[in-house]
């Protein structure tokens, strides 16, 4: 029995290891790109802060039912804004109708007595312009007629819509957007997703980092 226990932490463990740290690597290599090309939210804002090019952006189209738009603005911002709005590129954008403005200017009000808002940018717009920039996401998704959506969405630096296309818990495994009433989805799926990009933007600057050292 000695012995097993010997050949099993000398050879065995090792195995196991290496093989959980590989499905590991393969995890974080890897986030699916769901839509190429998106329109960017700068083609219908005059605000030159807002827009998704060069960023890592989370994007929610929360509509002119305030009660609805308030809890999930809410549960996104704890979840998730708040663990990643110090981190290089990150911002979250919000699609507001713009007949909402004074109601909505409020509810930032309220946002901002606790939180620390600079990454955030709320885009006023007409509902045209709110439906043509969801409709360039092509997801299976429809905005409500209060032209909100529950599903929140990653787009990142180079205006593609990411996502899985594995996921246990969707209907042929593709995950466009994550449920913005789910605090779980938010924080086990939205957040190891935003990790995964990450992952790959330092993988991919050491990289450069190299060739340079190499020219």
């Amino acid at each position: 029995m000695k012995k097993f226990w010997i050949l099993f932490s000398l050879f065995i463990l090792p195995l196991v290891f290496y093989i959980f740290l590989s499905k590991g690597i393969y995890k974080y290599s890897n986030l699916p790109i769901l839509t190429e090309k998106v329109v960017d939210v700068k083609q219908f804002t005059s605000d030159e802060k807002s827009s998704f090019a060069n960023k890592l952006t989370v994007v929610c189209f929360l509509g002119s039912d305030i009660k609805e738009a308030k809890a999930s603005l809410f549960n996104l911002n704890q979840t998730v804004y708040k663990r990643y709005y110090e981190k290089p590129f990150f911002q979250m954008i919000a699609l507001l109708p713009k007949e909402n403005k004074n109601e909505y200017e409020a509810v930032i009000e309220e946002l901002s007595v606790f939180t620390d808002i600079k990454n955030w940018h709320f885009v006023y717009a007409n509902s045209e312009s709110i439906q043509s920039l969801f409709n360039s996401f092509d997801t299976p998704f429809q905005l409500n007629n209060n032209l909100y959506s529950e599903n929140a969405f990653i787009i990142d630096m180079e205006l593609r819509l990411r996502g899985r296309k594995d996921d246990e818990d969707t209907k042929g495994g593709k995950l466009y957007g994550y449920n913005m009433k789910s605090v779980s989805t938010l924080k086990n799926k939205m957040k190891d997703d935003i990790d995964v990009i990450y992952y790959q933007l330092k993988k991919s600057a050491e990289k450069q980092k190299r060739r340079k050292r190499e020219i």
